[in-house]
C-alpha cells in the first residue's frame, strides 16, 4: 500500500502522521508491559495503574489528532487518496484497541489474579516478552511500508491466536485444571486480541484494501 500517495506533495503532514502513529505504537507497548508486569506480580497493579491510563489517554488523543489530520488534508487541500485514506482511519483504530485490551489486563490483576505465582510462570513471562516485542515489530514493518518485514510477521502472529484458542479450550472443558483458570482464560482472550489488531495493521500492508482485517479472522472463516 503506497500511503506516500495519501500526502501527495505534503510531506510534512505525512512525516507529522507517522511519527503520531510511532507514537501510539511506543505508548501501546509500554502499556503492554506495565500490564503484564501487574499480572505476573512484579509490580503491584495500583502502583502502575495512573501511569497506564495516562498513556492510554494519549494514545486516544493521538488517535483524534491523525483523524482529524486526514480529514483536514483530504477536504482542505482537496489531495485525496481514497483506499489510503481508509487505510489510515481502520488502522488508527487498530492501534488504539492494543491500549484497551492492556486496560482489561491490568484489571485483571486489580481484581488479585497474580501469575507470577503459577507452575507455568515462565509461559507466561515469555508470552509477555513475545507480545511485547511483537508490538514493536509490527509498527516498524507498518512505517516501513515493509511487505517482506510484514509478511515474516503473519506467521508467528496466526501461531499466537491458534495456541490461545487452544489453551482457552483446555480451561473451558477443564483439560486444564490448574489454579486462576478464569483470570487465565480471560487473558489468553485479551491478548488475543491484541494480536489480532497487530494482525490487521499488517493486513493493511500486505493486503488490497478490500481485504483490510482479513487475518482478523480466523483461519476457517477468512474469505478468499
Amino acid at each position: 500500500m503506497p500511503f506516500k500517495f495519501l500526502f501527495g506533495s505534503d510531506s510534512s503532514t505525512m512525516e507529522r502522521v507517522e511519527s503520531q502513529v510511532h507514537e501510539m505504537f511506543v505508548h501501546d507497548r509500554r502499556e503492554f508491559h506495565l500490564a503484564m508486569s501487574a499480572l505476573l506480580g512484579d509490580v503491584a497493579a495500583g502502583e502502575v495503574n495512573t501511569e497506564l491510563r495516562e498513556l492510554d489517554h494519549k494514545v486516544n488523543t493521538l488517535e483524534r489528532e491523525i483523524r482529524r489530520a486526514l480529514v483536514v488534508h483530504a477536504t482542505v487541500r482537496q489531495q485525496l487518496d481514497t483506499p489510503g485514506l481508509l487505510v489510515y482511519m481502520s488502522i488508527v483504530k487498530d492501534v488504539e484497541r492494543v491500549g484497551d485490551y492492556a486496560k482489561n489486563l491490568l484489571d485483571l490483576a486489580r481484581d488479585g489474579a497474580r501469575f507470577g505465582d503459577l507452575e507455568d510462570a515462565a509461559h507466561w513471562r515469555d508470552l509477555a516478552a513475545s507480545v511485547e516485542a511483537h508490538i514493536e515489530q509490527v509498527g516498524a514493518a507498518f512505517l516501513a511500508h515493509d511487505d517482506s518485514h510484514a509478511r515474516r510477521l503473519i506467521g508467528p502472529s496466526t501461531t499466537f491466536l491458534q495456541d490461545f484458542d487452544r489453551r482457552v479450550s483446555a480451561l473451558v472443558t477443564g483439560a486444564d485444571a490448574r489454579p486462576q483458570a478464569v483470570a487465565r482464560a480471560l487473558a489468553y482472550r485479551y491478548i488475543k486480541r491484541v494480536v489480532a489488531h497487530l494482525l490487521n495493521v499488517l493486513s493493511a500492508v500486505v493486503m488490497p484494501v478490500h481485504k483490510l482485517d482479513y487475518f482478523d479472522e480466523d483461519p476457517e472463516d477468512r474469505q478468499r
